[in-house]
């Protein structure tokens, strides 16, 4: 296959945890990868892994909350790979506390982070996927949008996530464009490592199939929505958390 024909998928938030593990899957099934991210140092060490496996990737420091970056950003990858196919708007924070605990700048992080990057980066590739008659969009929500205690900020921004992803499939449908969304349970991350052991084997017995999630397994959600096949599919949430959307509460 040409490599101008190959397909391009950017992954915000790509250096690690989910992130990377969802551009290694794309990757392998021959995407071109362009990895937003801040932490240049993770930046680096994941593209080095990634070609090292043989993909075309482009790592790329940028800072998704703000509009010119993500402008600068995705030009760049135009630039590079005259085409994208696919966004995962993969990046965010948690800062975890009770409401009346809640500073001004924990809830605009969060919001900024987890929903308002979205925004920006759906912007700023739409124009370019809506020319190509041609566009997948996943967006990675939570299935903290139910609600958890001590995470308003975090449910609510991942409530927008879902709500932003309905919108966007309305309007971008006739388009050949589609916009799902991907709300992943617990998974073994950094964070969820740096729990101690009394609280992860809690976690994990809280959870319907009785293991924590893996960023393969959700990486599987993103790789379905961004098939070419999947093209009557859109404007969905698809819960990738072993049943624990079902009744169990959030983190």
């Amino acid at each position: 296959m040409n490599a101008s024909s190959k397909e391009v998928a950017i992954v915000t938030g790509g250096a690690k945890g989910i992130g990377f593990g969802i551009a290694q899957t794309l990757a392998r099934d021959g995407k071109r990868i362009a990895l937003f991210d801040l932490d240049r140092a993770a930046l680096d060490e994941a593209a080095t892994r990634l070609a090292a496996d043989g993909a075309d990737v482009i790592a790329l420091a940028v800072d998704v909350t703000d509009s010119a970056s993500v402008n600068r950003a995705v030009e760049t990858v135009m630039e590079r790979f005259q085409r994208i196919d696919v966004l995962v708007n993969n990046a965010g924070i948690v800062r975890d506390k009770r409401i009346t605990r809640m500073s001004d700048d924990d809830w605009d992080a969060v919001i900024d982070v987890n929903l308002k990057s979205q925004f920006l980066c759906c912007r700023a590739v739409l124009a370019h996927m809506s020319a190509a008659k041609h566009g997948r969009i996943v967006n990675i929500s939570s299935r903290a949008w139910l609600g958890g205690a001590g995470q308003a900020n975090y449910s609510a921004a991942k409530g927008g996530v879902v709500s932003l992803t309905r919108s966007l499939a309305l309007e971008w449908a006739k388009d050949g464009v589609t916009v799902n969304a991907v709300a992943p349970g617990i998974v073994d991350t950094p964070l969820f490592q740096a729990f101690d052991g009394e609280l992860q084997e809690k976690l994990k017995k809280s959870v319907p199939v009785q293991r924590i999630g893996t960023p393969e397994d959700i990486a599987e959600a993103v790789r379905f929505f961004a098939r070419r096949e999947a093209s009557y599919i859109t404007g969905q949430t698809l819960y990738v958390c072993g049943g624990r959307s079902l009744a169990s509460p959030s983190v």
